[in-house]
């Protein structure tokens, strides 16, 4: 690195210039402002600026000269000053060369002007040693480095079960679902660790040049939560299941449930099924029974017209032919290897070979995959994503696909609508006895006391029937600004899309009048297009 260019007092009983010496090798440039800052301080105020200005400016190899005031037989020593940067973790020296008769500073007069200055920590030896050994001005020196903190290490805990409730099903080569072999499940062993808690490693302050207390970033602490089912090592850092069930993480809390197994099918053998951990029935639930369990529910075989309530995932392997009866609902995800004539409600997302002819909803999405993965007939909702290999059929079957908004606001949305037509209706109906009512008073005919009860019994629903009118519509253009924000949703069809689909994204409505292939459709500045892959 080649030396900066610095400046040096020339004192003579004639007068006194300043010596401009250009850099060396590419070392920096003097700053205007240095120089005339330095001049000001030792008093010298009859230069002109624009002369130092040339002569630091022009590029030139010679050292220049400028006459900046009055002679004078006081010399200047060597001058060090010192900046401490906002942090307070680094000193720097930046040093001036003595006039022509001035003397050098020595090692020790670094340091007592260092102390002198509060700056007692981290003194870099070496480096002041450097500067003494070959001297360079109007150049940054570190002579003091603070002792930077450790910072403390946050505890974390390592689960040792799948705690990601989006997990997919595996897919085969050929993109099919096995669903014989499903990962979505955590099952777990008695005795089997569930989590282990890696403690929190506390830090260490620093300090800065001046000796303060420099703290690091605090560590986080954390411990083990956990519910029944579940025991706790000594040291506290280990928890393990007690029995043989299926674990799950929620908001931080771990769980296990059992598991109720029923080794054939749920008929007039077994009556119906409520339990509150997890059930796995080895063959068929057949129609007109039910299912309901607090966790997870497993069926191996056929979901008939039967009714299934899960508060977790559900999965059928075989799959769900509802007979325009059956109801299947979970809380959380819902797969099966197709969906015939049945209502299925999810509150994660849905994961399906085919659907037909079934009223089928997702808060989050529903991918309808496989070899056929088609969805023809009935009404599939999903708050973001409705994605299928075929939609509709080449007879024109009737298919609504709706994306945009939860289900269960889109639902309660069409509630409110039917609602306050029905309402208004109502309101419609009373008016005129009431407004009949007051005409009959202001012309001061006789009313009888019983038809004046009558009317008071209606102008208290009426009143009612308007509130109850006002909290409805007000409720309507909350969810209606919640619909219109969905602005990520999206249905994808891989293969073909029929004429008879309608789409709908948010309040947006699309009739599909011609076949298209490999297309997604999205809202864009208030209607709905058609996208290539």
């Amino acid at each position: 690195m080649g030396r900066n260019a610095y400046f040096k007092l020339d004192i003579q009983e004639m007068g006194v210039n300043i010596q401009i010496f250009p850099p060396e090798d590419g070392g920096r440039k003097l700053d205007v402002k240095e120089v005339t800052e330095y001049l000001d301080t030792k008093g010298f105020t009859g230069y002109k600026l624009k002369e130092i200005n040339d002569a630091v400016t022009v590029a030139t190899q010679e050292v220049r000269q400028v006459r900046v005031g009055e002679g004078r037989t006081i010399y200047e020593n060597e001058q060090m000053e010192v900046t401490i940067s906002s942090d307070k973790m680094l000193a720097f020296c930046r040093f001036y060369p003595p006039s022509n008769g001035g003397s050098l500073m020595s090692e020790k007069e670094i340091l007592d002007d260092l102390q002198f200055r509060n700056i007692t920590q981290g003194i870099d030896n070496e480096a002041i040693q450097k500067f003494l050994a070959d001297r360079q001005y109007c150049l940054d020196y570190i002579f003091a480095k603070g002792t930077p903190p450790v910072n403390g290490e946050d505890a974390r805990i390592e689960y040792f079960f799948n705690t990601n409730h989006n997990l997919r099903p595996k897919r085969n080569e050929d993109g099919s679902v096995d669903y014989r072999e499903l990962n979505t499940i955590s099952r777990v062993e008695e005795g089997q660790m569930l989590a282990k808690l890696h403690p929190a490693v506390p830090g260490k302050p620093g300090k800065d040049v001046c000796g303060g207390a420099v703290q690091g970033r605090q560590e986080k602490n954390l411990k083990l939560d956990f519910a029944n089912n579940i025991t706790l090592s000594e040291d506290k850092t280990e928890i393990y299941s007690n029995v043989t069930g299926h674990a799950s993480l929620v908001n931080g809390k771990v769980f296990v449930a059992d598991v109720y197994d029923v080794p054939a099918d749920v008929d007039n053998a077994t009556g119906n099924i409520v339990y509150d951990g997890n059930v796995t029935v080895k063959g068929n639930v057949k129609s007109g029974f039910s299912v309901s369990a607090k966790g997870d529910i497993i069926i191996e075989g056929v979901v008939e017209a039967a009714y299934l309530t899960a508060g977790g995932q559900i999965i059928v392997k075989r799959g769900i032919n509802g007979m325009s009866k059956g109801r299947v609902e979970a809380k959380d995800n819902i797969i099966c290897k197709f969906i015939e004539n049945a209502t299925v409600i999810s509150g994660g997302y849905i994961e399906t070979g085919c659907i037909l002819h079934s009223k089928v909803s997702a808060e989050a999405d529903i991918r309808v995959r496989g070899k056929k993965g088609f969805v023809s007939g009935g009404l599939i909702r999903a708050g973001n994503v409705i994605e299928a290999q075929t939609m509709g059929s080449a007879m024109g079957t009737v298919t609504q696909i709706e994306v945009g908004a939860p289900p269960a606001v889109k639902v309660r949305y069409d509630e409110l609508d039917q609602n306050i037509l029905k309402i208004k209706q109502n309101l419609d109906k009373m008016r005129p006895i009431l407004v009949n009512f007051n005409e009959k008073l202001q012309k001061k005919e006789e009313v009888s006391q019983e038809r004046v009860q009558q009317v008071q019994a209606i102008a208290k629903s009426f009143k009612e029937e308007q509130k109850n009118l006002a909290a409805q519509q007000e409720e309507m253009k909350r969810l209606h600004e919640k619909i219109q924000m969905s602005n990520n949703a999206k249905v994808k069809i891989k293969g073909t899309i029929y004429p008879g689909v309608t789409i709908t994204i948010s309040e947006m409505t699309k009739n599909i009048k011609s076949e298209h292939s490999c297309t997604r459709y999205v809202r864009e500045r208030g209607e709905i297009v058609a996208r290539p892959l």
